[in-house]
């Protein structure tokens, strides 16, 4: 990744097109992940006045994701589910959602959680939190962003397949905060102050990307403004 200075007018360019590609993204994250868990869905009948906001499933699965005597793959996976509904379902599908916001932050610093519930859990806090402000300073509130910068200071176990599944986690950890920081400067100024996390991003942009949509360890690299520093 360079690190020359680039003049203001080539970087508020860049990061526009960054900012537009990272919607497209979104657009294909919607298609691919979202409309087949409802298609799935379409089958359960929701009273009318719970459609739009998506508050019996969000309670529902709240339960799950709170039931300590579950496995955590399966929590994780109630609030994966959770953020689809807080994404598909506008404000105040986002203010319900917020209320078991807390256990996702929990369970992404348990250290029993598999990789795989980790990334499920990091996709339920982007969908949460996508261009949405409320839910984005109630983010800020339960302290995730030093909790997702936990996740890069985490060493893989030596094993490939330990060290592939610590890069994908935090491959999506860049994804998650490229989402709450694309639109909100609060975010671009507390992660600027964690000056290490530049170079984790430069060897994380050296990374094989393949299959993404984009270098989210790239994008959030710029997004920051780590470039001009």
């Amino acid at each position: 990744m360079a690190t020359a200075h680039v003049p203001s007018e080539q970087y508020e360019s860049r990061v526009y097109q960054y900012v537009v590609r990272l919607g497209r993204c979104l657009r294909r994250f919607w298609n691919v992940y979202i409309m087949g868990f409802f298609v799935e869905e379409e089958k359960e009948y929701i009273p009318q006045s719970q459609t739009i906001f998506h508050k019996e499933k969000i309670m529902a699965l709240g339960q799950t994701l709170k039931n300590k005597s579950l496995a955590i793959e399966e929590r994780a996976q109630a609030a994966y589910r959770i953020g689809l509904l807080a994404f598909t379902g506008g404000p105040m599908a986002g203010k319900f959602a917020a209320e078991h916001m807390k256990e996702v932050a929990n369970l992404l610093q348990n250290a029993q959680a598999a990789p795989h519930a980790r990334i499920l859990l990091l996709q339920s806090v982007a969908c949460w939190c996508y261009l949405n402000p409320i839910t984005q300073k109630r983010a800020k509130f339960l302290q995730l962003v030093p909790i997702l910068m936990a996740i890069f200071e985490t060493v893989p176990e030596s094993s490939k397949t330990g060290v592939n599944n610590s890069l994908l986690v935090k491959f999506w950890a860049c994804y998650t905060l490229s989402v709450m920081t694309c639109n909100n400067v609060s975010y671009v100024e507390e992660l600027r102050e964690h000056y290490k996390f530049k170079y984790q991003l430069q060897a994380l942009a050296q990374k094989d990307w393949a299959g993404w949509p984009e270098n989210f360890a790239e994008v959030l690299y710029f997004l920051i403004g780590f470039h001009r520093h």
